[in-house]
């Protein structure tokens, strides 16, 4: 992984931090961007995906994929939700969490109450649904409990 703008290692943003200050924004983009670009590069040397990088995920993220997901995401542009200090829902946007079965992620769209993140979480739940199958992951759209819609996110299974 690369170093992070905090000194530390670079860590895809899962929706359930803070928000970047917005001085750090064009560097948290380039930070994501050699990130997800060494993402691609490990998909090339392990063969995922049978030389198309982005068709299948490696094996580190089958082992870590709420952090593939996060990372995937992010690096497509998709914003995500963030917290305050006191743990405070201050910016809707996506959620990643680890999934029911072991190897599978939950994403949600959260947001603070009032900011419209009910209403627009099945447009953007799409949205990051379309954009993970492009790089190898199934994401299916389910209806929780609330009638809140939710991802349910796994690996495609390699060819052969």
């Amino acid at each position: 992984m690369t170093e992070g703008a905090t000194g530390g290692a670079f860590e895809a943003a899962a929706g359930d931090g803070p928000a970047p200050p917005a001085e750090a924004a064009g560097r948290r983009a380039a930070e994501v961007r050699a990130a997800f670009d060494g993402l691609l590069q490990i998909r090339r040397l392990t063969g995922a995906g049978g030389g198309d990088p982005r068709a299948s995920p490696a094996p580190w993220e089958r082992n870590q994929p709420v952090r593939a997901v996060a990372l995937a995401l992010e690096a497509g542009g998709v914003t995500p939700s963030a917290v305050d200090a006191e743990g405070r829902r201050v910016r809707a946007g996506y959620l990643v969490e680890g999934g029911e079965r072991p190897g599978t992620v939950r994403v949600t769209w959260p947001g603070p109450p009032g900011s419209g993140a009910a209403q627009e979480e099945e447009r953007a739940l799409a949205e990051c649904a379309a954009l993970l199958d492009r790089l190898g992951w199934d994401a299916l759209l389910y209806r929780g409990p609330r009638g809140r819609r939710f991802l349910e996110v796994e690996p495609v299974r390699p060819a052969g």
